[in-house]
């Protein structure tokens, strides 16, 4: 990349400089402890051309929309429109999660995402005892169609991407929203979003999961095989590295484990007989943007370029949208402080135009008030302006991969991508991402990892402002919060037994008969069985319940 007599000029200029620096420090020092980024890579005091020697341009940045997709996945990026700006949120009830939709959409938000609450999300009904207090907290309750048609009234489903927060469950949601849109006069064809529907990450992480690992692939590639064919917009899985940073991950670990899970899912539909070059233009990723802004840049741009590498080099994928690494971000939920919580506009700020920066295709800021309750309208308004002011008023959407060419930046992702790369052979030696969840390898990297951090904070090594530095004395201030109704979990009961009292109940038994003699039979994809119970009002916990009758249920491996 650099001419050679001019890298040892360079070379010979940085010992004149370090010479300096000597004499400088006597007067001048620095400032106590390492300099190193927030997961942990050492810093250097100055970067140069010559941290770059060996590498090429060609093969390492090459141009934007051309492998291996360093620079971004669009040849023009932000030039051409704007990343998608969507808020995740749902709480309570379908009708009030509705109205925060069009609220949202009115404010300028150009694709919806939806949070579910935890019954939901681990396949019970409101009515479940499991589900009690649980109901319409975290997000928002879904027991059935009726609910679902509620969620998205007034919605044009062939007008607005949708995103959808949900792994276990992920067929019946899907099935759901496909429902949703033939009631619409909208064919599953015109349909354009993302469910989440990753359940290794639920096993290392996160644990909303309900069934063992084996029926869980299967319900994961009876998905990329069914929309591959009917809803060929659909992106069918959003492989999530969020929720492992979230856990403690450090940078390195969460583009390595992430990757991990990815080669995973794409081994297990290429076992199937799926061809990676079709299902894999389907596939999305979904990552954290954390506080180190150097860092943050060079994750993204590392994780781009390894996993196109990793596609064409082990699954021999020559299509260029197969092999591109699409990503949605959110920002640290894990960074936001309960104490002086405006400080979190500010760190949200630096996260969204870290994720910009790296090339997002999508983004979802936090509101500055999560760490205390779900946001109010003021709060996410904020964080939905912050995403209009950098896109409309920073500039920095206006050329692509502006930080390209930084001996930092490009230095970061060179080293992020080859920790990674360690990371993933590893992996690959315990004989792939399912062994190594099984034999708690990678819920051990993330312990440790998230142990070291607790103790640099609690040490003041790492500095939190607002909670181990800078603090305030805040007692007696008042807030306005959210607050979730608490009959909305006596009202959803009330009106699911409605619900259950006006269908066709022999419609429900056959149709669930249907999905139990599917479920047992390997040979048969169970999308085409789920949407007609659905379709008859079978609710989510019914549908799971056959599921989980036929299939099991996964008992956590504790790794201490």
């Amino acid at each position: 990349m650099f001419d050679k007599e001019e890298l040892e000029k360079i070379k010979e200029g940085t010992k004149k400089y370090d010479e300096k620096v000597q004499k400088s420090l006597q007067k001048f020092p620095e400032r106590k402890g390492e300099f190193k980024t927030g997961g942990g890579l050492p810093l250097e005091r100055l970067y140069t051309p010559a941290h770059l020697e060996g590498r090429s341009y060609v093969e390492d940045l090459g141009f934007p929309g051309e492998y291996p997709y360093t620079r971004g996945v669009q040849p023009t990026m932000y030039r051409g429109r704007f990343w998608t700006m969507r808020q995740y949120a749902g709480f309570a009830t379908a009708a009030e999660s509705n109205a925060r939709y069009r609220y949202l959409l009115e404010q300028g938000q150009t694709g919806l995402s939806v949070a579910f609450d935890l019954p939901t999300q681990i396949g019970y009904d409101s009515d479940h005892p499991m589900a009690q207090g649980e109901v319409g907290k975290v997000g928002v309750a879904i027991d059935s169609l009726a609910d679902m048609e509620v969620l998205f009234d007034g919605i044009p489903l062939d007008k607005v991407s949708t995103s959808m927060t949900i792994n276990a469950p992920a067929s019946v949601l899907l099935s759901m929203y496909i429902a949703v849109g033939e009631k619409q006069g909208v064919s599953a064809d015109k349909l354009s979003g993302t469910i989440q529907n990753d359940i290794l990450k639920e096993y290392i992480a996160r644990g909303t999961y309900i069934f063992p690992p084996k029926p869980s692939m299967r319900l994961i590639t009876d998905i990329f095989e069914f929309c591959s064919t009917h809803v060929p917009k659909w992106n069918t899985i959003s492989i999530s590295g969020y929720h492992i940073r979230e856990a403690g991950a450090t940078a390195v670990q969460e583009v390595a484990f992430t990757l991990a899970d990815g080669l995973a899912y794409v081994e297990a539909a290429v076992s199937k007989g799926l061809d990676p070059n079709v299902f894999g233009r389907r596939l999305s990723f979904f990552f954290n943007a954390h506080n180190d802004f150097i860092e943050e840049i060079a994750k993204f741009r590392a994780a781009r370029r390894l996993w196109a590498k990793l596609m064409k080099e082990r699954f021999g994928v020559t299509d260029p949208k197969a092999l591109m690494l699409r990503f949605h971000t959110q920002t640290a939920g894990s960074t936001l402080t309960a104490q002086q919580p405006e400080n979190n506009i500010v760190r949200v700020a630096i996260q969204a135009l870290a994720a910009v920066l790296g090339g997002t295709q999508s983004l979802h800021t936090n509101s500055f008030d999560e760490a205390l309750a779900l946001p109010t309208e003021k709060s996410v308004s904020i964080a939905l302006r912050t995403q209009q002011i950098i896109a409309y008023e920073s500039g920095v959407a206006n050329t692509v991969d502006p930080l390209a060419g930084s001996y930092a930046i490009e230095s970061l992702t060179n080293e992020i991508e080859r920790q990674a790369l360690e990371y993933i052979n590893k992996i690959d030696e315990m004989g792939g991402m399912l062994r190594a969840i099984e034999n708690g390898y990678v819920q051990q990297q993330i312990q440790d990892a998230a142990y070291n951090y607790q103790k640099a904070v609690e040490s003041g090594e790492a500095v939190v402002v607002g909670v181990n530095r800078f603090t305030v004395d805040e007692q007696g201030e008042k807030r306005e919060l959210l607050k979730v109704d608490p009959k909305v979990g006596e009202n959803q009961v009330k009106a699911l037994q409605e619900m259950k009292s006006r269908r066709d109940g022999e419609a429900v038994r056959r149709a669930l008969e249907v999905v139990r003699e599917t479920a047992r039979d390997e040979s048969r994809n169970l999308m085409p069985a789920i949407i007609e119970a659905v379709k008859v009002y079978a609710t989510e916990g019914e549908i799971c319940g056959v599921l989980r009758e036929e299939f099991g249920e996964y008992q956590e491996n504790i790794v201490l």
